[in-house]
């Protein structure tokens, strides 16, 4: 059935006098991966694979269970059980092993899973609207907790959910002011030990005072659809700074969503012009997820912005699932080596074989390679040895303001001359 259906029959169940001391639970379920489906077999048949999903769900039910499509690829299934009982085994298992079972569809072979969120109205005292409320915030913790998983909704979820939204506001106040401050961490060339370049890093803090991490707005500011407005003013706001270094080159990091507005190249173009700033001095940085999610649509950004004469470095690699296909197909720039294979230098012995390796793959496809979260001259002299060319870390220098790079900036420069002039 689908939602109206769902709304219908909900009504009919959750009457406190049919009821009779029992308690409904409505699973809120997302599929994971159907995304990927759609993208590499086609419509046809993802929606062949609805299909089998609404087939296996329908078997998996209990007595006095039913279940309905939400729209797209998010399913309901409502519950009926003793109070305060579970079913057993687990009925959030059961469905997330009836749906990590193979679907066999026009003769291929196709593995997805899904997330479920879960919320209870005991002796039908939570209305649906409440319910189906409650059920989505639960499953949106268990995608933001890595998909795969079933959670059941809390009160506390409500706090976090207003904390959210008291934070969104804020971002969203201090955005409009031009709010967001911007820090840089040198790059150090790995052999002479020079400042080549800086990294710029956003930082928020709130009217009080407090400090909110990048870790946090940034997802803030994409789930609100801020992201655009964050990652210019950062990019603007760092060029403007940097035009004032020209012997140093600017790394910026941008979000994934952002090479999704098509005008970001155009957006960039104007940002680099209206700084007078040299283009091939700035490096944007990506993470992989952008290979992941649409890759024609990342390649058609990262060919604009490599046309006007910047560079695309791919950072964090290492982390996650970037391949050799990928740094060709792209054409990177740089490559970034993701700190964890930096810090697994101190407790793994096999770390270095890796980082090693990690490096030689990049050098082989002449891609030059920065290692990220230098901390001790033991890091720097293995990754050195390594074969990455540039170096950054709190070994070199924390992140500090513009101010300070001028000052740095200028004592070089400074020292270089007078250097120059005693010949």
């Amino acid at each position: 059935m689908n939602r109206a259906g769902l709304l219908e029959n909900f009504a009919v169940v959750s009457d406190p006098l049919r009821l009779n001391g029992k308690q409904v639970k409505l699973h809120f379920i997302d599929l994971d991966g159907f995304k990927a489906v759609n993208d590499v077999w086609g419509h046809a048949v993802g929606d062949a694979l609805i299909v089998a999903v609404a087939h296996r769900l329908r078997d998996t039910l209990p007595k006095d269970a039913f279940a309905a499509r939400l729209g797209g690829d998010e399913f309901a299934v409502v519950t009926i059980n003793e109070l305060g009982a579970e079913l057993a085994p687990s009925f959030g298992r059961r469905l997330q092993e009836a749906l990590a079972s193979v679907f066999e569809i026009d003769g291929r072979s196709i593995e997805i899973g899904c997330s479920i969120g879960v919320a209870v109205s005991a002796l039908g005292s939570v209305q649906i609207a409440e319910l189906m409320r409650r059920a989505d915030i639960a499953l949106y913790r268990a995608k933001d907790l890595g998909r795969g998983m079933t959670i059941d909704f809390d009160t506390s979820f409500d706090d976090d959910a207003l904390q959210q939204a008291e934070l969104e506001c804020q971002l969203r106040t201090t955005l409009l002011k031009g709010g967001i401050s911007v820090l840089f961490q040198p790059l150090i060339d790995a052999l002479s030990g020079a400042v080549t370049g800086v990294e710029a890093l956003a930082r928020w803090h709130r009217e009080d005072g407090t400090a909110i991490g990048p870790n946090v707005f940034i997802q803030i500011a994409e789930r609100a659809g801020m992201i655009d407005l964050l990652g210019m003013q950062v990019l603007t706001r760092s060029l403007n700074a940097a035009a004032a270094w020209p012997a140093l080159n600017l790394g910026v990091n941008i979000s994934p969503l952002q090479l999704k507005n098509p005008r970001f190249v155009e957006q960039v173009t104007a940002a680099i012009r209206d700084a007078g700033f040299d283009p091939h001095r700035l490096t944007i940085e990506v993470t992989e997820s952008v290979l992941i999610s649409n890759p024609e649509q990342a390649r058609r950004a990262i060919d604009g912005l490599k046309k006007i004469g910047v560079k695309v470095a791919l950072d964090d690699f290492g982390a996650g699932y970037a391949s050799i296909g990928s740094l060709r197909r792209f054409g990177f720039d740089r490559m970034k080596v993701d700190r964890s294979l930096v810090a697994a230098l101190k407790v793994d012995q096999n770390a270095g074989a890796v980082l090693q390796a990690t490096v030689a793959l990049a050098n082989a496809l002449q891609i030059p390679v920065t290692a990220e979260g230098i901390e001790t001259e033991q890091q720097a002299t293995a990754v050195r040895l390594s074969g990455c060319d540039q170096l950054q870390g709190y070994l070199f220098s924390r992140p500090v303001s513009a101010d300070e790079v001028t000052a740095i900036y200028c004592a070089a420069a400074a020292s270089c001359s007078a250097s120059h002039s005693s010949r």
